[in-house]
């Protein structure tokens, strides 16, 4: 199905796991597709295997921490495809470890780009959605933004901030401004978020798990996006729950 042809995406975080997937499954649907992160190299990588398939990729150099990056990368987009239908926030960080291990700078820089970064590319995108009265916003959050896990603390803190928010726009923009908001809250998935883990005993225990359970694959969210995406205008698929059948937790 194609139904998204002609729609503008721009997706944050696409230079790996469920971004770039993501970004992938969107092109297969007909959407031209901005990618945007700082590792260039890996979205140019990206947009000539989208075009290999006959799909149209944008890559946009953007740092989701900085403002002035976010709106110079929303207005390249702009002014390169046109006005952005679809917004899809993926940009995360996960280095899991003890509140007493007091890695203090990885707090910081979670809050920075897994609650900041969503709420700068919101910001930037959002006025024209209301402009033209119509748009899909996607927040990615997690199972951590619904449950808790020791290690997780302050990324729980993160995804429960985008979880929270993500219910406030959609009741602030849905029947004011005709704009849906869609919650991704995905289980344990296949990606370079475990690579951020700096403590050895969490990373430990990442690998085992997934020995233990077959983890989602980016794909699979990517499919769970366009499926929302490809809703009648009417239905707002407000929040989707995704885990591995075998995760028990």
């Amino acid at each position: 199905m194609r139904n998204l042809d002609g729609k503008i995406a721009l997706v944050t975080g696409a230079s790996s796991g469920i971004g770039a997937a993501t970004a992938a499954r969107l092109a297969e649907a007909g959407a031209k597709v901005g990618i945007a992160a700082r590792r260039v190299r890996k979205l140019e990588d990206l947009k000539a295997s989208i075009e290999r398939k006959g799909g149209e990729a944008l890559v946009i150099d953007m740092d989701v921490v900085d403002p002035d990056s976010v709106q110079a990368g929303v207005a390249q987009l702009v002014d390169s495809l046109g006005p952005i239908d679809i917004l899809v926030n993926n940009a995360g960080l996960m280095p899991l470890s003890d509140i007493d291990r007091f890695k203090v700078d990885e707090w910081h820089r979670m809050v920075d780009v897994n609650v900041k970064g969503l709420l700068n590319t919101t910001a930037a995108v959002l006025p024209g959605m209301i402009e033209r009265h119509s748009g899909h916003i996607f927040n990615m959050s997690s199972i951590a933004g619904r449950k808790v896990f020791k290690g997780l603390s302050v990324y729980c803190a993160t995804k429960h901030a985008v979880t929270a928010f993500s219910d406030g726009l959609r009741m602030e923009v849905g029947q004011k401004h005709n704009i849906r908001v869609t919650c991704i809250q995905p289980g344990a998935v296949a990606t370079e978020l475990y690579d951020h883990i700096t403590d050895p005993g969490y990373r430990q225990q990442m690998d085992e798990l997934a020995s233990q359970m077959t983890f989602l694959k980016g794909e699979d969210i990517g499919d769970t996006i366009v499926f929302a995406a490809q809703a009648p205008a009417h239905v707002d698929v407000a929040e989707l729950f995704v885990l591995p059948t075998e995760q028990g937790w």
